[in-house]
């Protein structure tokens, strides 16, 4: 009788959950900051978000085809490589697309949106060896190259200053400076406009965090992410942004300022659908802790010292500790019960 044990790839827990119907939540989650995006700011968003999907859905069907031989015999077994990839489409190129259009500015060109779908899906996922392998989130990474290729919109982050409406809108980062570019400091943009996304320069699913909301209590009801991991790193994040505004010369502290931080830029965004990545965020709920900590206190720091938003660099930087936090954090053995301590006798 053969004894030989084989150990497969964890989990080893059943569940009827699947990599695809995760992605179809997040997919679902992603709708109602994608139609805000379009009411806000037209046709342009509703062709970024297009051309980002497809480039996205297309680059790993061509890295999958060339890398299972479609092409090998005069293409003889072309028709099986599809059929073996729509098999094993799990949705995720669609998901990576789709963030990544929602955190570009409207104005960005639609051959950028290509190269950055493109390069995030073959770069950080499939020469990583597909779903499931990548070391940083695609979406991100996709964002990062944009930014530093081509010349996306950004915005300063000096302080929380009012921002005048009736200034000239463009759609780079969402209100983190407290100045549209080209405004001045006029009337205070309102907590309500923030909130709506009414009225606010902005990328094109960052604005309405009424539509993030939703999208956050949608995952958390269907219990894809846990509701407090993006709370800690919004709340935390803010909270340090306000602290370290107030060690600026002649400022004060100044509480009122949480709320603009924590609904301005991409951070409720990146925190909700970009952090809580199962892949590249850590295992354990320790190491979890550690990640969202890590994240808040980059993010604010970054943003304080650079004046640019940071959530995309941020979460990519993180990212890559990971593998260091599951290291040393080490999670608890499924199914392990700690031992009761034995009673000394002769009590």
């Amino acid at each position: 009788m053969d004894n030989t044990v084989v150990v497969s790839t964890p989990p080893h827990v059943k569940s009827p959950r699947t990599t695809k119907g995760i992605m179809l939540d997040v997919i679902i989650a992603l709708l109602p900051a994608t139609i805000a995006g379009i009411v806000f700011f037209g046709w342009q968003a509703a062709v970024l978000i297009i051309t980002a999907v497809l480039s996205a859905v297309a680059a790993e069907f061509v890295y999958y085809f060339i890398y299972n031989g479609g092409f090998k015999n005069k293409c003889s077994n072309a028709g099986e490589v599809c059929l073996n990839w729509w098999k094993q489409f799990d949705y995720t190129s669609i998901v990576t697309g789709l963030i990544l259009a929602l955190i570009i500015p409207s104005t960005a060109n639609w051959y950028e949106v290509l190269i950055g779908a493109v390069l995030a899906i073959i770069l950080v996922k499939m020469l990583f060896g597909g779903t499931g392998k990548n070391l940083v989130n695609p979406a991100a990474t996709g964002r990062v190259i944009m930014f530093l290729s081509f010349s996306l919109t950004t915005y300063i982050a000096t302080t929380f200053e009012p921002i005048s409406l009736d200034s000239q809108l463009f759609t780079g980062a969402t209100h983190l400076s407290g100045y549209l570019l080209g405004g001045n400091a006029g009337a205070r943009m309102e907590w309500i406009d923030l909130f709506l996304g009414t009225g606010l320069a902005g990328c094109i699913g960052e604005t309405c965090k009424l539509a993030l909301i939703i999208g956050y209590l949608y995952l958390v009801i269907r219990k894809v992410i846990k509701w407090w991991q993006p709370l800690l790193y919004v709340v935390l994040s803010a909270f340090l942004s306000v602290c370290m505004a107030a060690t600026a010369e002649g400022a004060a502290f100044d509480i009122t300022l949480f709320v603009d931080y924590a609904l301005s830029g991409g951070l409720m965004f990146g925190a909700i659908f970009m952090a809580t990545d199962y892949v590249t965020s850590p295992k354990g709920v320790y190491g979890q802790i550690v990640y969202y900590v890590l994240l808040a206190v980059l993010t604010s720091l970054l943003r304080f010292y650079t004046k640019i938003e940071v959530v995309s660099f941020v979460i990519m930087i993180v990212n890559l500790i990971v593998p260091l936090i599951d290291t040393y954090i080490v999670r608890r053995p499924f199914g392990y019960v700690k031992a009761k301590k034995t009673q000394k006798e002769g009590k």
